[in-house]
């Protein structure tokens, strides 16, 4: 998957000239829409470990800021497999001790690749306990957050128990499902999609392929389960890419940096660019600027209590 990055020329086509300036176009719209709206909030999701979703979040995270986006990443996963461990960053603070009043907001978000990384495991674990004040101020903490972020990203929790509180439960934030080509990728990405639109009446995916060998491949992968979802769950799972397979992004996994920026000519680097693009151009086709990632707390909080009810 190529992503081609370049300024037109006197030598370019008019049809080339025109798409360009659609694309430029486009581009515009979305930086009007980011300078007067809350931040887009997208939440990453897997239906089994192993599937690269912290990768996806940190690369896509990365490749965003390179084209000029400021990007907060929400870490909802414990360490010691977690996105801020990976990064090799040591996170002395978190959300819940911003809510209890431990420590200050900005003490609590640490920094990589450009990118801002806010810890919450222990918040989203202990939500369900919060009380009214805390509640609060966990919503005005999460405003505050969000100043000056065009884009959020949640590296969600697994949801492997009943119990486990997880922002991918949450009812208007977008939901891009990250899945392997690998049997069990399939199997487990479709169970739940299946769970999330039968419990949680979610009927709209977007779907990246990751560690695939082609595009190709991918697109078959997509196909099948995307058919299987429309004719079972009326669920909607919208394409937006993959992530080629290559030994440089296990290279820079291990090295705790993003491929975007250790690698950047690789297949797997400009797979990640070519997302970052697809993210953006969804963003502006579909969905205008929605989400209030307090208020998508708000209604989590709100939808647990009714379960217990």
């Amino acid at each position: 998957m190529q992503c081609e990055i370049g300024v037109l020329g006197s030598k370019v086509s008019g049809k080339a000239a025109a798409r360009r300036l659609g694309a430029d176009d486009q581009a515009e719209g979305l930086r009007r829409m980011l300078v007067c709206n809350q931040p887009q909030i997208i939440t990453l999701v897997s239906g089994k470990r192993g599937a690269g979703r912290t990768s996806v979040t940190l690369n896509l995270a990365t490749a965003l800021c390179s084209a000029g986006r400021d990007v907060l990443i929400l870490d909802e996963n414990p360490a010691p497999h977690n996105l801020t461990d990976s990064v090799g960053l040591l996170a002395r603070h978190d959300l819940l001790d911003v809510i209890q009043g431990r420590c200050q907001l900005v003490d609590a978000i640490v920094t990589a690749h450009g990118c801002a990384i806010l810890p919450m495991a222990r918040l989203m674990r202990a939500l369900p306990r919060l009380t009214v004040p805390e509640q609060q101020r966990l919503e005005d903490i999460l405003r505050e957050a969000g100043n000056g972020v065009d884009v959020m990203l949640i590296d969600a929790a697994m949801l492997e128990q009943e119990a486990v509180m997880s922002s991918s439960l949450a009812f208007g934030v977008r939901m891009l499902v990250v899945m392997d080509a690998t049997s069990s990728g399939i199997t487990q990405s479709y169970a739940l999609i299946k769970r999330l639109a039968l419990e949680h009446a979610r009927l709209h995916f977007e779907i990246v392929v990751n560690k695939v060998a082609d595009e190709k491949t991918a697109r078959i992968v997509f196909g099948n389960i995307e058919k299987v979802a429309r004719a079972n769950l009326a669920a909607r799972l919208e394409y937006l890419g993959c992530i080629l397979k290559d030994d440089r992004m296990k290279r820079s996994t291990q090295l705790g940096r993003a491929v975007v920026e250790a690698y950047p000519s690789a297949v797997s680097a400009r797979s990640c660019l070519a997302l970052s693009q697809s993210v953006l151009n969804m963003t502006v086709q579909q969905y205008g600027l929605q989400g209030d990632i307090a208020r998508m707390m708000r209604t989590l909080i709100g939808q647990h209590k009714r379960q217990l009810a």
